[in-house]
């Protein structure tokens, strides 16, 4: 009997990650472009004053602010309508483009703040119901390969509509954007097909307690220690998620050395994509294997990608490039910067964001396996903070002061990762000679 339970499990988790693949692909394809589109609209009416980094600025406040919110959500709706809610209002937002209008923008922008909040703790409620101590690891790595496909896909598509324009014109949006809504709408009816958790066997159910039990869940969590040293390491994951996913494709674009620097913001984002699959891929596959050394040699093998990765693009990409178009020199040889390590800066950023966070959602689908829907909202919370505080100032930092940021915090997060893996791998490490002792 126990076969059918684990393939039926298994199959779920496969489901939400094509649900979440195609959902993603919309609007993680419109905000690696976002601040590009957005120049090109401003360029065809002035009276159009909205700002993509002031837009994902908003997204991830209002996501910030909402995480408190969303396991009383949670607790009411259960996981399944709580992610459909959430996808619901992303497919609002992409809408909005097609009728690009300033208050729209920001409007949409803090709805999708909402909703991403909800659909992101029902995700981490769902992914932990559906899975054991022994394959949370698995199907963290799995879901996360499943979800950054998103980025080879619909950048993929990006790449060919962009190609040798200097201006995105009001015809190649339309496409792009009906494109991404028609995608978005099929991930969403993905995710009404899911199986209500604890029904037929299919994974566990999960009771919060009512919706103001779940809020006071949350934050007696948030006061705990581990809690608050993960905390930094989910602070590192957004500011790293802001910059790959909105600073870079525009520091990319707006460097005029390059032969074709509009072309390359959907080159990047497939090769980020490739970095995630790779990094998910690999962790979900060998996940049984590399949960025997612990997650945090995966963590370090992210911080040391990264730090890699920063001093490349510190060499290669002017100062200005988050900004305004440059002609800026690099540092490489006669001052051109090199295409080849601009691609090679994206993979990295994407494979050491995978070793990052498929090693938070192994770490807190089995050490807060009773308690995953608070658990995941204040990852989220902290990561979204983290996130917009970035795209506020990255309408004032250079790029150079982006790098340090991301290094101080690589580092600190890296180390509160480790102290809290080790605290766990000794308690469980320590729980045979416990049962032996009674």
């Amino acid at each position: 009997m126990k076969v059918p339970n684990i393939d039926r499990t298994t199959i779920n988790v496969g489901l939400l990650g094509l649900a979440f693949m195609l959902v993603f692909t919309s609007f993680q394809t419109q905000g690696n472009m976002q601040q590009v589109v957005i120049k090109s609209i401003q360029a065809e009416d002035p009276s159009f004053t909205g700002s993509g980094y002031i837009s994902l600025a908003v997204v991830y406040a209002v996501f910030a602010f909402f995480n408190w919110l969303a396991p009383s959500c949670l607790s009411f709706l259960g996981p399944k309508l709580t992610m459909i809610v959430g996808g619901v209002t992303y497919i609002l937002f992409i809408i909005g483009f097609l009728w690009p209008h300033t208050a729209i923008l920001y409007s949409t922008s803090a709805l999708v703040g909402a909703g991403a909040a909800l659909i992101w703790t029902g995700q981490g409620n769902y992914l932990t119901l559906m899975s054991t101590q022994k394959t949370i690891s698995r199907n963290s790595g799995v879901f996360w390969a499943m979800l950054q496909s998103s980025m080879l896909f619909g950048n993929l598509f990006v790449f060919y509509q962009f190609k040798g324009k200097d201006i995105i014109d009001y015809h190649t949006r339309m496409v792009v954007f009906l494109a991404l809504t028609v995608v978005g709408v099929i991930g969403l009816g993905v995710m009404c097909l899911l199986p209500r958790p604890g029904a037929d066997g299919s994974g566990r159910a999960d009771d919060l307690g009512g919706p103001f039990n779940a809020l006071k869940k949350s934050f007696a969590l948030f006061r705990t220690k581990d809690m608050l040293l993960l905390s930094v390491t989910f602070f590192y994951t957004g500011i790293a998620l802001s910059f790959f996913s909105g600073v870079y494709s525009a520091c990319l674009s707006f460097t005029l050395r390059f032969p074709d620097p509009k072309q390359l913001v959907g080159l990047s984002g497939m090769f980020i994509g490739c970095g995630e699959i790779l990094g998910g891929g690999v962790f979900g596959i060998f996940g049984s294997k590399t949960v025997k050394f612990g997650r945090d040699p995966i963590v370090i093998l992210g911080y040391l990608v990264h730090m890699v990765c920063f001093f490349l693009i510190f060499l290669n990409l002017p100062t200005m490039s988050p900004l305004q178009n440059t002609q800026d020199p690099s540092f490489l040889p006669d001052g051109q910067p090199s295409e080849v390590i601009a691609m090679l800066c994206s993979f990295l950023l994407g494979f050491g964001d995978a070793c990052f966070n498929t090693q938070i959602y192994s770490i807190l689908g089995g050490v807060y396996q009773d308690n995953s829907g608070p658990a995941f909202a204040l990852f989220k919370f902290t990561q979204s903070l983290s996130a917009a505080a970035c795209f506020f100032y990255t309408s004032v930092f250079e790029l150079y002061w982006h790098l340090g940021i991301l290094v101080v915090f690589a580092t600190l997060g890296t180390l509160t990762f480790c102290l809290v893996e080790w605290k766990a791998h000794r308690r469980q490490k320590a729980k045979p000679d416990t049962t032996a002792f009674d």
